[in-house]
């Protein structure tokens, strides 16, 4: 397990990463992100208003983890592909002062993560909330992602140890 510190807007949220865990309770998974690889290669995907980042969002009613991934991996990337479950994110907001009882999120709830190897890559048509996608070398995900960390890179070294 790994532990870090995040700032999210005005809050300052624990990140644990639990790798290969079950799934919790479906209502406290808030979205689903995964590592999606194509020939060695890991997709970035620049997201309006946000910049680079790996596909995922949260979960619509009636959606599984799974789905939400798959869906996002698709708008965001325009990527299919056999995913595996690597674990989940535990957010706990319990040390986050201006967290509270009407908050959309549960006090305690969690991320799902999921690698995908690509079997589609489709034209890229920035519809949704990209403008852009690029392969990279998993290596170089700090030179994109600005809030890189502990837990995302737990996230990635689980990702890469998947047997494909």
């Amino acid at each position: 397990m790994t532990t870090t510190y995040v700032n999210w807007g005005e809050s300052t949220v624990q990140l644990t990463w639990q790798e290969r865990v079950h799934l919790p309770q479906q209502d406290l998974i808030t979205s689903a992100h995964g590592f999606c690889f194509l020939d060695g290669q890991l997709m970035m995907v620049d997201l309006n208003h946000r910049g680079w980042d790996f596909p995922g969002g949260h979960i619509e009613p009636g959606e599984t983890p799974l789905e939400c991934f798959k869906r996002e991996a698709m708008e965001e990337g325009y990527a299919e592909g056999n995913c595996a479950f690597l674990g989940t994110i535990e957010v706990n907001h319990s040390e986050n002062p201006i967290w509270d009882e009407n908050s959309p999120y549960p006090k305690v709830g969690y991320q799902a993560f999921y690698r995908m190897d690509i079997t589609q890559l489709h034209p890229f048509k920035a519809e949704y909330e990209s403008g852009q996608r690029t392969l990279i070398h998993p290596n170089e995900v700090i030179d994109y992602y600005d809030n890189w960390n502990d837990v995302y890179r737990g996230i990635l070294t689980s990702a890469l140890k998947v047997e494909k």
